[in-house]
């Protein structure tokens, strides 16, 4: 048996509870229905008051430095924003712009976000894809978007959003394990 792929999951929500959060939440357990994972959640609104008042990375307090580290070392980022003016959530792109700019190359993302209906769905494609594509990550083909009719509260009830999910999750394995058998040291030079 080879070792647990480690996932990574990141919720750009500045709320709690959270439809953004519920859905990398079960997009994390579609990954772990299909292949064994170590996971971890980063939730902004649990480190957003440590790292709001950063400038540069040797101010974050360890325990969001500690966060960046996982994002940086995982075999497979999931990463989730709500739609906010058209974008991703500022302190969800002020979490990136700590990420080291070569830390990222080759690692599958998966990239997820909300909104109130489905003319927010090419946040995906218009501001997500750009900025992972900005540090050579590996953006997975395939996104997941699902809007507030997706929900009923904070859970999912959509069958056709749950049929999305673990499509995403069936796609992005055979690249996770390629990504995580090439040494990053080829990517980078």
């Amino acid at each position: 048996m080879t070792a647990p792929f480690r996932v990574v999951a990141v919720s750009g929500s500045l709320h709690e509870p959270s439809k953004t959060t519920a859905l990398v939440r079960a997009i994390t357990a579609a990954i772990g229905e299909r292949a064994p994972i170590e996971a971890q959640l980063i939730e902004l609104t649990q480190i957003g008051p440590g790292l709001a008042g950063a400038l540069r990375r040797d101010q974050l307090p360890p325990e969001v430095e500690e966060q960046l580290r996982a994002i940086e070392t995982a075999d497979l980022l999931i990463v989730g924003s709500p739609v906010y003016r058209a974008s991703f959530t500022g302190l969800f792109k002020h979490l990136f712009d700590f990420v080291g700019q070569y830390d990222l190359v080759g690692k599958p993302v998966l990239l997820a976000a909300t909104g109130g209906g489905e003319r927010h769905a090419l946040i995906i494609e218009h501001q997500l894809r750009p900025l992972f594509g900005f540090f050579q990550a590996l953006t997975l083909p395939l996104g997941v978007y699902a809007s507030d009719t997706d929900f009923d509260k904070y859970e999912i009830t959509s069958e056709i959003l749950q049929s999305r999910i673990d499509l995403a999750a069936e796609r992005a394995l055979p690249l996770v394990g390629y990504a995580a058998s090439r040494p990053v040291e080829l990517l980078v030079s």
